[in-house]
């Protein structure tokens, strides 16, 4: 069964600097934690009360807990989590737990 950290990232104070920022500097950085197994992440769209509290959604999936544990604690793991603090002006909450697949 994979595991996933999830990363939502509430609405910034410049939303263009963060784009900015999250292409060119934090993903580049994220990919290169070791174990991962996907990296992938969404702009949730307007929803039918309006728009959504959060800004940006990302999915980092690794084979099990011990890789999400091991990545997360090497070098680039601590690096990617660090560089949060630079760009995520609007506040992020992170969750990590076990996946499953339905269909």
């Amino acid at each position: 069964m994979s595991y996933q950290l999830t990363v939502i990232y509430h609405h910034p104070e410049d939303p263009a600097a963060f784009d900015a920022y999250y292409e060119s500097t934090h993903a580049p950085l994220a990919s290169k934690i070791p174990g991962l197994r996907s990296y992938t992440s969404q702009k949730p769209g307007q929803g039918p009360e309006g728009d959504p509290a959060e800004y940006l959604v990302a999915m980092l999936v690794f084979d099990d807990q011990a890789a999400f544990g091991a990545g997360m604690g090497s070098e680039q793991g601590r690096a990617a989590g660090g560089d949060v603090a630079n760009f995520a002006t609007g506040g992020v909450t992170m969750l990590a737990g076990e996946v499953t697949t339905y269909v």
